[in-house]
């Protein structure tokens, strides 16, 4: 089932879950050679990595809430301060499980995509 966000954004489907948007959101910010694994990082920093993420898989970009939702349901540990402190008021620490299995999701999702060029007609 699709759907489109109101004034002409950009499909949602069923598939893609918050959980996997963050996934790649978390192997992007790693494989652009930043430490993750088990260290504090303001929600902030995370940003950019989201928002790459949502653009490969064609969604809206998540909220704060959102994505700190998917970090906790992964198994991160989201800690909220005063808003006055930060545009994005949340730290997020990602245990070294998660960020490897991120790694891992990327690794699979590069792999599958490779697959389907290779298997297109007229390849």
């Amino acid at each position: 089932m699709k759907q489109t966000e109101l004034f002409g954004g950009k499909e949602t489907t069923d598939a893609t879950h918050p959980d996997r948007v963050v996934l790649y959101a978390l192997a992007d910010f790693q494989l652009r050679g930043k430490t993750l694994a088990e260290r504090e990082l303001p929600l902030d920093r995370l940003r950019g990595a989201l928002r790459r993420a949502a653009d490969a898989y064609g969604v809206a970009e998540l909220s704060d809430e959102d994505a700190v939702a998917a970090i906790q349901t992964l198994g991160g540990r989201v800690r909220r301060v005063p808003p006055y402190v930060a545009k994005h008021p949340f730290r997020v620490t990602v245990p070294a499980e998660v960020a490897e299995r991120a790694k891992q999701f990327y690794r699979d999702r590069a792999a599958a995509e490779m697959k389907n060029t290779d298997d297109a007609p007229g390849s």
